[in-house]
């Protein structure tokens, strides 16, 4: 089960960075935000994508229940700042428009 969860929801989330970095660099604005957030954001999901992957995850971590609550805070954060970048992309959107 928490196999399934992880699989599915990080690559989600990398996607979803994915597009934010794309639209974010089609507008001009004082804050670099895919340096400052996005790029480390996709590093941290890619790393978990590429742990979540491994055989070795597999193996180990399937039988936990320990290190449930750390990758959940893990989707929790990526959710989160994904979340609330799209609000920051809806409001410069907003206002290069006008």
């Amino acid at each position: 089960m928490v196999d399934r969860v992880y699989r599915s929801g990080i690559p989600a989330l990398r996607k979803e960075l994915e597009a934010l970095r794309g639209e974010f660099s089609t507008l001009h604005l004082k804050t670099d935000w895919v340096r400052l957030r996005i790029v480390p954001l996709l590093k941290h999901a890619r790393e978990l994508e590429r742990l979540v992957s491994s055989q070795r995850f597999s193996r180990e971590y399937s039988r936990l229940s320990r290190g449930v609550a750390q990758f959940h805070s893990d989707l929790v954060y990526l959710r989160t700042n994904s979340k609330e970048l799209r609000k920051i992309l809806q409001i410069e959107q907003a206002k290069h428009s006008n």
